[in-house]
């Protein structure tokens, strides 16, 4: 077999290596469950690509991701369930109907009506999703997954309650609530009570994501960045604790702050 830019290869070679005649023994072994952390691991590992502006590793990083879709449908076939095409159908389909703008007769308007148009249609689309389930009334939430970072979903939902009138008016009102927070989490800390602590942090991290969302930032983005920007800070820290000839568990905190304001310094220079 040989590769090829048809995607139908690829649906050939998923299913070889489902083959219970001749297919991969590790292939064969796995299922829905087993496979879903490759599916969120390739994820990341497109956005990771995406925000080094890597595109040799990006046109790689996508092709493993497109691999999971193919995969996940390859079981579902086996099972009875739906294959590729189903999907394929699904997905066009829905980008049709959430689109009438474009592949209707609907007037395109400006970018903010065709996202409140795009809502609009996924309120009935959960309202409908709910039916076929047998539940009565849709909760506006339903479908924000738990498997979101919790930052990630934090800003969701509180977007999601947003929408009929949940919400701070302001940024001023949203950052007070904030420094409420912290001052609660002050009380638990003094009281002793770690369980009081672990949930009054949850608060002011669920409070703190809100805070993101009224200032339009990406909470979760945000925080990728802080956290590549603490990492690149300390190899500074770490190379030149090495040029001084000390280990930095020795170095003493003075020192290793001194490195650390030499780099903030740098930054911000």
């Amino acid at each position: 077999m040989q590769p090829s830019r048809d995607i139908s290869r690829l649906i050939e070679i998923m299913a070889a290596l489902r083959n219970p005649d001749g297919g991969c023994p590790w292939d064969l072994e796995q299922d829905f469950a087993s496979i879903r952390h490759y599916t969120i691991e390739e994820a990341y590992e497109v956005a990771d690509a995406i925000e080094r502006q890597d595109f040799a590793d990006l046109r790689e990083e996508l092709g493993d991701l497109l691999l999971q879709p193919i995969y996940h449908a390859q079981m579902a076939s086996e099972a009875g369930h739906f294959d590729i095409g189903d999907v394929i159908y699904s997905i066009t389909e829905k980008m049709i109907r959430r689109h009438p703008h474009v592949f209707g007769d609907v007037v395109a308007g400006t970018a903010a009506a065709s996202e409140n148009r795009w809502e609009a249609i996924k309120v009935q689309e959960r309202a409908a999703k709910a039916e076929r389930k047998g539940d009565e009334v849709p909760s506006l939430l339903d479908d924000v997954p738990n498997v979101l970072p919790a930052l990630a979903r934090a800003g969701k939902l509180t977007k999601r309650a947003a929408k009929v009138g949940f919400d701070w008016p302001d940024f001023a009102s949203v950052k007070a609530k904030v420094e409420e927070e912290l001052a609660e989490v002050s009380e638990a800390q003094a009281s002793g009570d770690a369980a009081a602590v672990q949930e009054e942090i949850g608060d002011l991290l669920f409070a703190v994501a809100n805070l993101a969302r009224h200032a339009g930032v990406d909470a979760e983005a945000a925080l990728r960045d802080a956290n590549f920007k603490f990492t690149r800070r300390f190899h500074h820290v770490e190379a030149r604790c090495r040029e001084d000839g000390v280990e930095p568990k020795e170095a003493g905190l003075e020192r290793l702050d001194g490195y650390w304001n030499e780099i903030r310094a740098a930054d911000k220079a």
